[in-house]
């Protein structure tokens, strides 16, 4: 099989390339740019081009199989090539879809946690050695890629992304795989820019459920209010099995779970992460994993890169990132990290960075979202607004959509100045963004906040 990637740099793709390479399969790609770590992984599997940018001379008529990435434009010269060629081109997918026809697909979808949820369910089954092949939306621990398609393995696990599949493919990413095991973790508006209502989002989550086999199941969130709207309303015919927090205890910043009189300490907390731990056990369950076997492998769970991730600690200091950015992710990793340390001072810093929070409109959605934070900070660079072509934000309108008491900045060195310039002392620095705080290297900032204690 020769295969060729458009737009290969991309964060799956690249890995997507990889695994059809480890298949054994003949793989080329292109982009008009490449960035770490996409650039040294591909190099390394001998999968880079030798030159930057589109040459439709890489387009021809052996070719089995062209995937197109959500990165490419429509007039890009080598996917005209491949359009007048008569190629199969596929978003990727679909095109994961037709290696996976033959296992059993699960799928986590929702507006957050899917990543956390996928994670949680792929520790699990490695820790008890199932074999499977995956698809996530992040680095993890004990995985050399974040795709792996092999031939024999009889499930797939795969991360639902409910955004666009390629310029040609203008459907969500999950309509395509067709699972017989689902989750839907919540509903919560995003993505404005492809779905400017509410109404047309929550529309691509009941279609979601409505291409789950009749004799499937999808686990859903029964906290979550949208979700149990859609759920009560839609004409899927397959299984729908509510589930909610686990409960839990916490004890000197450590959150544990009771099973059959065994006391089971985590790495991970927040009710959030309850909710999404439990979703991974009805899954693992409905895969015939036995349930203390779960809960003994779930305990050395540390999470996904990214999420709740612990940056250090010193005395009674401590640091974590997370990628929350949408209100909802927001709100609820806040509200996670005050629960757990609720006896210290909580210092969250939040950057909108994506084409809907930066959307002026949108803004309003993070009303009270950093409520439970006793010092809120909200950072947003000028010049990704301007990189987006969005209308000009100001801090009056940060501070009234937001709310009352949040401090804004729209320049890292200021805001680095500020954290730095704070008492530390028996403190949380959570610093939340899908982006890099203006150029801010946060594992090296967190040394230097704790350098102070």
């Amino acid at each position: 099989m020769r295969v060729h990637f458009i737009a290969v740099g991309g964060s799956v793709m690249h890995n997507l390339a990889i695994a059809l390479h480890n298949k054994g399969m003949t793989v080329t790609g292109s982009d008009d740019t490449f960035h770490e770590p996409s650039e040294s992984r591909l190099k390394s599997y001998g999968l880079l081009p030798d030159a930057d940018g589109w040459d439709d001379a890489r387009i021809h008529k052996d070719l089995d199989a062209v995937i197109l990435g959500m990165h490419a434009r429509i007039d890009n010269p080598e996917l005209l090539k491949a359009q007048e060629l008569g190629s199969k081109i596929f978003s990727y997918p679909a095109y994961i879809f037709e290696q996976s026809k033959d296992k059993t697909r699960v799928v986590i979808g929702g507006s957050h946690g899917k990543t956390s949820i996928t994670a949680m369910i792929m520790h699990v089954l490695h820790s008890l050695k199932v074999d499977f092949d995956y698809m996530v939306g992040a680095q993890l621990a004990g995985f050399d890629t974040m795709v792996q398609l092999t031939k024999d393995a009889p499930i797939i696990i795969l991360e639902g992304d409910e955004y666009l599949s390629s310029p040609l493919d203008l459907t969500p990413k999950f309509h395509h795989y067709l699972p017989q095991i689902a989750v839907l973790s919540g509903i919560a508006w995003d993505h404005i820019n492809v779905f400017p209502t509410f109404e047309g989002y929550v529309d691509q989550f009941d279609s979601f459920v409505k291409s789950i086999s009749a004799d499937g199941v999808v686990f859903y969130c029964e906290e979550d209010e949208e979700l149990i709207k859609m759920i009560g309303k839609t004409e899927a015919t397959c299984n729908k099995e509510g589930y909610g927090t686990l409960d839990s205890e916490i004890n000197d910043g450590v959150t544990s779970l009771e099973f059959d009189g065994q006391t089971y300490e985590l790495a991970i907390f927040g009710d959030h992460n309850l909710q999404n731990l439990n979703a991974a056990r009805n899954v693992c369950i409905s895969l015939g994993i036995d349930e203390k076997q779960f809960y003994q492998s779930i305990a050395s769970f540390t999470g996904a890169a990214k999420r709740l991730e612990f940056l250090g600690k010193k005395d009674d200091v401590v640091v974590y990132k997370d990628f929350a950015h949408s209100p909802s992710k927001l709100g609820a990793t806040t509200s996670a990290v005050r629960k757990q340390f609720s006896t210290r001072t909580l210092v969250a810093c939040m950057e909108i960075h994506t084409f809907s929070s930066l959307n002026k409109e949108f803004l309003k959605e993070y009303h009270g979202k950093l409520s439970d934070a006793d010092v809120g900070i909200v950072y947003y660079s000028p010049a990704a607004i301007a990189h987006k072509q969005l209308p000009p934000l100001t801090e009056e309108m940060v501070k009234e959509a937001f709310g009352e008491g949040i401090l804004v900045f729209d320049d890292s060195d200021t805001l680095e100045s500020y954290l730095l310039e704070l008492k530390w002392s028996n403190a949380v620095l959570l610093m939340m963004s899908s982006g890099n705080f203006g150029g801010m290297n946060l594992e090296d900032f967190a040394l230097e906040i704790l350098d102070q204690v």
